[in-house]
């Protein structure tokens, strides 16, 4: 059965997001799931995603906090996974990490997954930079896979970014399901996740 691809986001209100160090105007998800009175916000047509377009396969390389090798290949340990873009000085990232952190244990990773990453810190900055990521993470609870930015992360998904945090969905073949611009709270993401995890039944 061929998986109705979650719509390609944006316009409208919801939480804030950063934008190169400032705050940007927030954004609205825009899904299959909302309401005919929220769905009435008007979206260019050219943003929308046709099911006869092939999706977008994400492709990339990159190393984690810790310093291991990861590759895209990630997608395929689960049904759906959760990539969720997020920089150091972003309040609006820090806040949600803990509810990503507690979303993350609340799902089998055969079912769902998160993965973090860092767009402010590059594979190969020093020590220190790296340390006082891996604070936040403890900080926060984050306890989830968080990936520094990569040639290969950036050129594939995160230079098309304009502020975090900024959330995508990929499915088990890597393909690119739909994004969110702006924090949510757990039940938001949960009812998103739910969601889409039913469509892909």
């Amino acid at each position: 059965m061929k998986l109705k691809l979650f719509s390609i986001i944006l316009i409208g209100l919801l939480l804030t997001g950063c934008g190169k160090n400032t705050v940007s105007e927030p954004q609205l998800e825009i899904t299959e799931a909302v309401s005919e009175e929220e769905n009435s916000s008007a979206v260019p047509e050219n943003t929308q995603e046709s099911e006869a377009e092939e999706p977008y396969v994400l492709n990339f390389t990159a190393t984690t906090i810790d310093g291991e090798e990861f590759t895209s290949e990630c997608f395929s340990q689960s049904k759906l996974t959760m990539v969720n873009i997020w920089a150091t000085y972003c309040n609006p990232c820090l806040s949600e990490m803990p509810d990503l952190g507690e979303i993350a244990t609340s799902y089998e990773p055969s079912e769902f997954q998160i993965i973090g990453v860092v767009s402010d810190v590059v594979e190969g900055d020093n020590e220190e930079t790296i340390q006082g990521v891996q604070d936040l993470i403890i900080e926060t609870n984050a306890n989830y896979t968080h990936l520094l930015l990569s040639e290969s992360l950036y050129n594939n998904l995160v230079g098309a970014i304009d502020s975090v945090p900024t959330t995508f969905f990929v499915n088990e073949k890597g393909e690119l399901l739909g994004y969110v611009v702006g924090a949510r709270s757990r039940e938001s993401w949960e009812e998103i996740i739910d969601e889409l995890l039913a469509e892909m039944e």
